[in-house]
């Protein structure tokens, strides 16, 4: 299989402060893991992105305050989340590398793109940047294919709900967003409240799971909901939120995922779309050995290569298959699951 793999140096001057989990070597793990896997790899650099994308899901005055603030030194715009002059071309660039990777997927130049990008994107809003992300990268790439006519899944297993992506596309028929996370927990949405409100559940799939679920529960929901649900859906992309923070060994969360549980869910998302209609945006993920290992091991399972289980496999409690059960009900008022 080849892999597309989009990256840029300037990625590593983006700068959040001392101590900051969000940190440049997040970017080397991501990259060494993306040159260990076992595919044929084709890389380029990340484009600035044509502004206006980036309009598409971002208010122009917000664009223009983010440019400011790099351009006069930097700041910060929460507790969280900040920015040094270099991060107002590593957002861009970010941004850039979803539009560049359908056009070569588009021109068959591989079967799958992995963007080894940063600063994340998932949580930042139309106007506003939070949660270490400035610009929200696989929003931009998926509002361009949907105003070129395509319908696009987004599949977010990063550890923290993707808040931004679902309230750019809650009223977007064309967009599936499933997102599955560790909850309660940063930011506080993606209950299951939350996804009852949006169009009963038509276009919004979020799973909250308590800490301590492991791979068991996240197979379990792939094979009897999440697979399904997308292939009803019937996309013209899949768009993945990749972030690697439900690792076990990931220092801000609780969840127990393993590198085997990655390559299962790319292995099993790859069946549902054609060649070249896949791309993987990283998103989070703070331990380095765990990125490098669950980044190799996603585009592994993408190419049909096993990927064994770990000798040591967690279980997940019966709170969280009680809440799959609940989530699944729910979906079943809009999906034929059986």
């Amino acid at each position: 299989m080849r892999v597309l793999a989009v990256s840029h140096p300037v990625f590593e001057e983006h700068d959040a402060g001392r101590g900051h989990p969000e940190r440049p070597a997040r970017l080397g793990a991501a990259l060494r893991g993306v040159r260990a896997a076992p595919v044929e790899l084709v890389e380029e650099l990340a484009p600035e992105i044509d502004r206006r994308l980036l309009e598409l899901v971002h208010a122009p005055g917000y664009v223009d305050y983010i440019e400011q603030v790099c351009a006069s030194g930097g700041g910060q715009f929460d507790p969280d989340t900040a920015a040094v002059p270099a991060s107002w071309e590593a957002a861009i660039r970010a941004a850039g590398a979803g539009p560049l990777a359908v056009r070569r997927l588009e021109e068959e130049a591989a079967d799958l793109a992995f963007l080894a990008v940063r600063p994340p994107g998932h949580h930042a809003r139309s106007s506003t940047a939070m949660g270490f992300c400035l610009f929200n990268s696989a929003a931009v790439t998926a509002a361009m294919l949907v105003e070129g006519g395509c319908k696009v899944a987004i599949m977010d297993w990063d550890v923290h709900h993707g808040n931004g992506t679902e309230e750019m596309f809650e009223h977007e028929e064309n967009v599936l967003y499933i997102s599955t996370h560790q909850y309660p927990f940063y930011p506080g949405t993606g209950g299951i409240v939350d996804m009852t409100a949006h169009q009963g559940a038509a276009t919004i799939l979020d799973l909250p799971l308590p800490p301590g679920t492991a791979g068991d529960l996240y197979r379990r929901a792939f094979e009897d909901l999440i697979l399904p649900v997308i292939s009803q859906f019937g996309p013209d992309w899949l768009l993945v939120s990749a972030g690697y923070d439900a690792h076990a060994a990931d220092p801000l969360a609780s969840l127990r995922l393993l590198p085997s549980d990655y390559a299962y869910m790319s292995r099993a998302l790859a069946a549902l779309t054609p060649p070249g209609r896949t791309i993987c945006f990283l998103e989070g993920g703070y331990d380095l050995d765990a990125i490098t290992a669950s980044v190799s091991a996603t585009l592994a399972g993408a190419a049909g290569i096993a990927v064994p289980d770990e000798e040591h496999r967690f279980r997940s409690s019966e709170l969280a298959f009680a809440t799959l059960d609940a989530v699944r009900a729910e979906a079943a008022k809009v999906w034929d699951l059986g």
